[in-house]
């Protein structure tokens, strides 16, 4: 008694986006190309998203040379399970003062409590007006974080990194990072199986960590350096391997320093933070799909002993094996 029917379609979490005048209609469309493809093993969707305006339904301004018509008003969001609110360039109040206008307070007070919230760019500030960054960290494009910082001294502005996962409230940086970000949201929701599946339909990379850095002086080397990509494919393919810095180096025919220098000049971290996420993701892909022990998932995917798998994915996912394996297994 109690229990669902096997065929009884699961609720779908509902993502209410706010539509600010002067939004970027490529960040307000990242949600539904993320979320509205994530789907479960029968092929239903997992989320339902609405796009809403804090006026009455009806034209809301872009950044471009048209305007988009939005059929919600603001009282969807008191139905959000969680709340987006993408970057626009015409925030007023918000960007130049700090403060939210009063339609917008109006409308962030129907969201419940509890809901969770989610920032992309400059998205951050509206957030941060209405105090709800005060004493946690967050990011913002970092052309905007020194701004961002001086208005909003109690936040704890991060410029350096792709995304912050603070539990109930979420920010990135700019434009593509939204995407990771959401990317993230989806695989700590329904695991990695059903995040990677989004990524492949979107035609992006499935994992990009969120404390890599958003901004690198040269992201892609000049056409007649040599690159890293080669060792990566190569560490890749033997993950389960003890794996050596210099080992890495010699695929590409360089010296230690070289290879670590042009490495975090392609990648934004460090061979080792790298190494350490890949193994991750191959840990989290076994515990979903198989029913391998914890010391084969271990030895497959190069952590060596189930302990020191422990210790890595609660560090980097504030979980044990075991009780991400019941979640999403």
């Amino acid at each position: 008694m109690g229990m669902n029917a096997p065929d009884t379609p699961p609720r779908r979490h509902r993502v209410v986006v706010l539509a600010l005048d002067g939004l970027l209609p490529f960040e307000l469309g990242i949600p539904q190309r993320i979320f509205g493809r994530a789907k479960d093993t029968l092929g239903r969707k997992l989320y339902e998203v609405v796009t809403c305006s804090v006026r009455p339904p009806g034209p809301v301004e872009t950044d471009a040379d048209f305007s988009v018509l939005v059929e919600n008003g603001p009282e969807a969001l008191a139905t959000a399970d969680t709340v987006v609110v993408p970057a626009s360039y015409e925030l007023g109040p918000v960007h130049d003062g700090g403060v939210l206008t009063d339609e917008l307070a109006a409308a962030l007070a129907l969201i419940r409590p509890g809901t969770r919230l989610v920032s992309i760019c400059t998205g951050g500030y509206v957030l941060a007006a209405a105090g709800l960054l005060d004493g946690r960290p967050a990011t913002t494009h970092w052309a905007s974080a020194e701004h961002f910082q001086r208005l909003f001294p109690k936040v704890r502005v991060d410029a350096d990194v792709l995304f912050i996962d603070d539990g109930d409230v979420l920010t990135s940086a700019g434009v593509a990072a939204g995407i990771d970000l959401c990317i993230h949201i989806v695989r700590r929701d329904h695991g990695t199986a059903v995040a990677n599946e989004v990524a492949r339909r979107t035609v992006v990379p499935p994992h990009r960590d969120g404390g890599q850095a958003q901004y690198i002086q040269r992201p892609v080397p000049k056409p007649q350096l040599a690159t890293t990509i080669a060792a990566r494919a190569w560490a890749l393919s033997r993950l389960h391997e003890p794996i050596q810095l210099r080992d890495m180096a010699a695929q590409e025919v360089m010296s230690v320093r070289t290879f670590t220098r042009r490495f975090r000049e392609e990648a934004g971290i460090s061979p080792g933070q790298w190494l350490t996420q890949q193994r991750v993701e191959r840990a989290r892909h076994l515990l979903e799909s198989t029913d391998l022990s914890m010391d084969q998932v271990a030895a497959d995917s190069g952590f060596g002993t189930a302990q020191s798998m422990r210790q890595h994915l609660q560090s980097a996912l504030g979980v044990t094996p075991t009780s991400y394996r019941r979640t999403f297994r």
